[in-house]
């Protein structure tokens, strides 16, 4: 799935929002936690900025190092507590990421690793949906449905939910290759937090700002903080 990922996600209107808050911030030095196939980071350093991308899948990692810039970022197979040694203006976390880390231990494991590798006054940016607006009820086939080009081929894809057991929500993506009729599925869980629970998570760090996400308005949060 990782070569025809980003066909399949298409127009991430959210990346362009993230460069421009490293414009804002004056970064030099960017992390990128949870990096996927590159896009963001091949986008920040296009544009002259220095970025270590991390990620635990090698195959993203391997699509993401045959992208136009790749060769200007170091890239990094693992995730946020296994990092060597950084002092980076700014770490950010895209899409999804920050509801990956199921459990409390992961997650304060996952912000102690991004906070080490700050320097201090860094800042921290990330998303996270509001669990309030109940945005798993859309995963339906009828809202998700679509057929798109990739490379020759045609994939047909959809998504449906598993379960809603909060602060679980669990569902399942389902993909159709259209030259062979291969089916693929991805099966997936999200945590949601509540505003509380993430401020009162981020240890060691002062939250400067609680943002909507532009591409979503009212739909996430983005936190800005800033290492202590």
């Amino acid at each position: 799935m990782a070569a025809v990922y980003d066909a399949l996600d298409a127009g991430r209107d959210d990346l362009e929002h993230y460069a421009a808050m490293v414009v804002e911030f004056g970064a030099r030095l960017v992390l990128d936690v949870g990096c996927g196939t590159g896009e963001l980071a091949c986008l920040l350093a296009r544009d002259g900025v220095e970025v270590i991308g991390v990620d635990p899948a090698a195959t993203s990692l391997e699509v993401a190092r045959g992208k136009e810039f790749a060769e200007r970022v170091r890239w990094i197979h693992g995730d946020a507590t296994t990092l060597p040694p950084l002092q980076v203006d700014l770490a950010v976390m895209t899409g999804n990421v920050a509801q990956v880390f199921l459990t409390d231990d992961e997650w304060s494991a996952t912000v102690t690793g991004v906070r080490a590798a700050l320097k201090p006054g860094g800042r921290f940016v990330f998303e996270t949906r509001d669990p309030a607006r109940r945005a798993w009820e859309e995963w339906t086939r009828d809202h998700t449905h679509q057929v798109t080009p990739v490379d020759g081929d045609t994939v047909e894809s959809w998504g449906e939910l598993i379960s809603v057991e909060l602060p679980f929500v669990s569902f399942r993506g389902t993909y159709v290759f259209a030259s062979d009729g291969a089916v693929l599925t991805s099966d997936s869980t999200l945590r949601f937090r509540d505003r509380d629970e993430v401020e009162a998570s981020l240890v060691g760090f002062t939250i400067d700002d609680v943002r909507e996400a532009p591409d979503r308005p009212g739909k996430e949060f983005v936190f800005v903080a800033t290492r202590r």
